[in-house]
């Protein structure tokens, strides 16, 4: 499924765009399939496409079962309303370029405006604010990367083994290493430009304490007013993406190129 890239050729591809846009955004309306929308979703261009080199349609699938999952869509949701932050107290335009164009050294705030070694610069009313947005899509595809990784080297084997599953696994690591990420940027206020040391931060929570982020997932939705009559995340047993084989067996994965049928058991796509 990783190797497999987006297929303009494919009904479903296209049919989980839409969906995943519907469902972060809330519209019932439909989008073409290149355009600045995507970008309002978090991918860099016109093209979702371009972004999923390295994790090919497991990225998209994973930000599809984020959101179809209704345990994890509100949590889904608010991490893309977060990831469109912006200055939440009004500020002068004159400021706000004053503050960005700030050199090292400079400050911006209080009632002061911007100032060098205590030498006020201007005038300001309020405190600026950071803005915490991010690319919602560009880190989803970050992260499906991580778990990859982590899946690749082996350091999710034994939850997989334990569940018989892989994908399931798969997905309940992303979500709660989406879940960390968000928890972690909101409460410490940060911005991109600290988003490479927490993703570094990620990678190694998922290599190293795999089972401390599912229960952090466990007990977010066991606390979510959406979980109440809900079956718990990924059960291990019933019907999952794939089956795993036996202790050292090759696993075959059936992707979303393979598929001729709608897929059974789950909500059906927008």
């Amino acid at each position: 499924m990783a190797q497999c890239g987006l297929d303009d050729g494919e009904a479903v591809h296209m049919r989980i765009l839409q969906t995943i846009y519907k469902k972060l955004t809330c519209s019932r309306l439909g989008c073409p399939r290149y355009g600045a929308h995507w970008e309002e979703l978090g991918f860099q261009g016109a093209d979702p496409g371009t972004d999923l080199r390295g994790t090919g349609m497991l990225g998209l699938m994973q930000m599809l079962h984020f959101v179809m999952d209704a345990q994890t869509l509100p949590l889904a949701r608010q991490i893309f309303r977060l990831s469109h932050h912006e200055t939440q107290a009004p500020i002068t335009a004159w400021l706000w370029g004053r503050a960005a164009a700030a050199p090292r050294g400079w400050w911006c705030g209080g009632t002061s405006g911007c100032w060098e070694g205590g030498r006020p610069s201007g005038r300001a009313d309020v405190t600026p604010v950071l803005l915490q947005n991010f690319p919602f899509c560009i880190m989803s595809v970050n992260i499906t990367r991580i778990v990859l990784q982590a899946l690749r080297e082996e350091c999710l084997s034994r939850e997989c083994n334990r569940r018989q599953q892989v994908i399931a696994v798969l997905n309940d690591v992303y979500a709660a290493a989406f879940l960390q990420l968000y928890r972690v940027w909101k409460s410490q206020h940060k911005t991109i430009a600290d988003s490479g040391f927490l993703l570094k931060e990620l990678e190694l929570s998922a290599k190293k304490k795999p089972k401390q982020l599912l229960k952090s997932l466990e007990a977010y939705v066991s606390r979510s007013p959406v979980a109440d009559g809900i079956q718990r995340l990924s059960p291990p047993s019933g019907s999952g993406s794939i089956s795993a084989g036996r202790a050292g067996e090759e696993i075959n994965f059936t992707g979303v190129c393979d598929l001729q049928v709608e897929l059974e058991g789950d909500p059906r796509l927008v």
